[in-house]
């Protein structure tokens, strides 16, 4: 194996080519780093003469990874993680944290735990900003490849390498305008199904939960409309005679606008569990360990724990 001399080598390079790789962006890997766009630029032109490769090549849409670069991510990632851990002392002083904390999770529950968790920021982390990214189709790839943090929301298996606990519980309502023709009446399994559903779905695909309990039953509702959005689907509902249902915690932080009615479904849904999930890599850090107590904390008190 070739011997690399790393006094000739700026490792600074390391942590810009591993933002460049994450965002598939020059700006953004810039934004990210809190550098300029043009220092970015200039960053990437010395990784490829360190690489000997493009690293980055234009594509619809975007930057694309090369083979190389592909190759490289997975030990980069690692590698810098090891060097994080060498560094931090086994401690960690909130008070004087920088940087950003980035969790993955859709936008309404992003509504019903931020405003918590910045409360706890301010007073232990003043100088640590939250940064909110949306699921996407493999949310613990996105956990996995170190793009974020943590993850918040329903993680119905944990397999090896990774880590899960319980956040909160809830139950279903159904959520319609206040001045919906069935705000008033009793909310009948017949009555329930003759109505117009609105539903969120992250992927764009896939029965929800609702779907299947319906399935078990032999019965099945129209979906009207699929948004990935939950404060989306909130406007839309609050316009129109198309109803939601969805857990309380999240129908209750809407509700508070008071455009709405809260109904119980005519039908046992069970209950949604709320889950925090890390990789196992970070399982004992300070500072994650740290993060996760703030997001405990944040989360006491929502849904039925």
């Amino acid at each position: 194996m070739r011997e690399v001399d790393l006094r000739a080598i700026d490792l600074n390079l390391l942590v810009v080519l591993q933002a460049l790789l994450d965002e598939r962006s020059v700006t953004r890997a810039a934004t990210r780093l809190g550098m300029s766009q043009p220092a970015a630029s200039r960053a990437l032109a010395r990784l490829r003469k360190l690489f000997s490769d493009a690293l980055l090549v234009e594509g619809q849409g975007g930057y694309l990874l090369t083979a190389r670069a592909e190759d490289v991510r997975p030990l980069l990632r690692d590698t810098l993680t090891g060097v994080g851990e060498l560094l931090d002392g086994r401690s960690f002083d909130p008070v004087q944290a920088t940087g950003s904390l980035r969790l993955l999770m859709a936008d309404l529950e992003a509504a019903v735990l931020a405003p918590r968790l910045l409360a706890f920021l301010a007073e232990q982390a003043p100088a640590v900003d939250l940064e909110v990214v949306p699921p996407g189709p493999k949310p613990l790839g996105a956990l996995e490849a170190d793009a974020v943090d943590v993850l918040v929301g329903l993680v119905e298996d944990a397999p090896a390498g990774f880590r899960k606990r319980k956040l909160y519980g809830d139950d279903f309502v159904t959520l319609m305008r206040a001045d919906h023709p069935c705000a008033d009446v009793p909310l009948s399994l017949d009555r329930y199904l003759a109505l117009d559903h609105l539903v969120v779905s992250i992927t764009g695909s896939g029965p929800s939960l609702i779907d299947q309990s319906l399935f078990r039953l032999g019965r099945q509702r129209r979906v009207k409309v699929r948004v990935p959005s939950f404060l989306a689907a909130v406007e839309i509902a609050a316009r129109s005679d198309l109803v939601m249902t969805l857990p309380s915690s999240l129908a209750q932080t809407a509700a508070d606008m008071r455009r709405f009615v809260l109904k119980r479904p005519p039908l046992d849904l069970g209950r949604v569990t709320i889950s925090l999930a890390w990789h196992a890599r970070h399982h004992d850090s300070p500072r994650h360990k740290w993060l996760r107590q703030l997001i405990v904390a944040a989360a006491s008190g929502i849904g039925t724990q």
